[in-house]
């Protein structure tokens, strides 16, 4: 997908109505791209972005927006799947339907999008996919085991599927943020159900994720690394992006595990309630 093929390209942003999605439809809008975004609500068209109603959740919805969207366009060249949603919660707080509310969303929202989208692109031998993962699915954090879980489960889906349309000409790529300041500490869900053993644990954890988050990087950035995967030949598989991203994979490779778990525990504080504990 070359730079001057740009004017003829349409693009298609899940989540498109915020956050890194919203910078995103922004960025190709831009630089001249027919953008069609998305969100769970319908919402106004922003400058250059069509937004559309569509609930990556329920089949009916997801088989609708993609009619409206052939509707109006010939093909979907490029596929960004970045709605998302975060949840907050220690392990045993978070009940089973909160598990899957995360998983819903964030797992199989984007097989099911893909799914409905992928026959166009074969039709056509082309085409882009690029979902849009987590640096948390590197590491098991404490307090977001489910987000974490959910990104990982994507990792896995997004590389199988990478190699399964290589021979149709559709390109799949994972782009995995580490912290970025957006509302989605805020806009998170939280587990309802709390154990007073986890008092010490669930501050601690919750507070090195605001931390975190209040430190991030500009999600521009985010949005600039997409526009430069939709615009290159040959794009990898995955690419990190932000704080961390490039030696957080190393360290969980090269390093022992107990090593590694030392500097996770420190990180988030829990040597400390460890001390305090005995």
């Amino acid at each position: 997908m070359v730079q001057n093929e740009t004017a003829k390209q349409t693009v298609l942003i899940t989540g498109a109505s915020s956050g890194i999605g919203k910078i995103t439809a922004q960025v190709f809008a831009n630089q001249g791209f027919r953008v069609l975004g998305t969100s769970r609500r319908k919402v106004p068209d922003a400058e250059g972005v069509e937004m559309l109603e569509l609930n990556v959740c329920s089949d009916e919805s997801v088989r609708q927006c993609v009619a409206e969207v052939l509707a109006k366009v010939e093909r979907i060249d490029i596929l960004v799947n970045n709605a998302g949603v975060e949840h907050l919660g220690i392990v045993e707080e978070t009940t089973m339907k909160e598990v899957y509310s995360v998983f819903e969303t964030n797992f199989f929202g984007v097989v099911r999008v893909t799914n409905a989208i992928l026959p166009f692109m074969r039709k056509h031998r082309n085409g882009r996919i690029i979902n849009i993962g987590s640096l948390a699915a590197w590491v098991g954090e404490p307090g977001e085991a489910f987000y974490s879980a959910s990104k990982h489960a994507l990792s896995g889906y997004t590389e199988a599927l990478r190699h399964e349309v290589w021979p149709f000409g559709i390109d799949v790529s994972l782009v995995e943020p580490a912290a970025f300041k957006t509302n989605v500490i805020n806009a998170a869900s939280i587990s309802k159900e709390t154990n007073p053993e986890y008092n010490a644990v669930r501050s601690a954890a919750r507070q090195t994720l605001q931390d975190s988050m209040g430190k991030g990087g500009d999600p521009m950035k985010v949005a600039r690394l997409i526009l430069k995967i939709a615009r290159t030949r040959s794009p990898r598989f995955r690419y990190g992006v932000g704080a961390g991203a490039r030696w957080i994979p190393y360290l969980r490779i090269l390093l022992p595990q107990r090593t590694f778990d030392k500097l996770l525990r420190r990180g988030f504080g829990l040597r400390k309630i460890e001390d305090m504990n005995r």
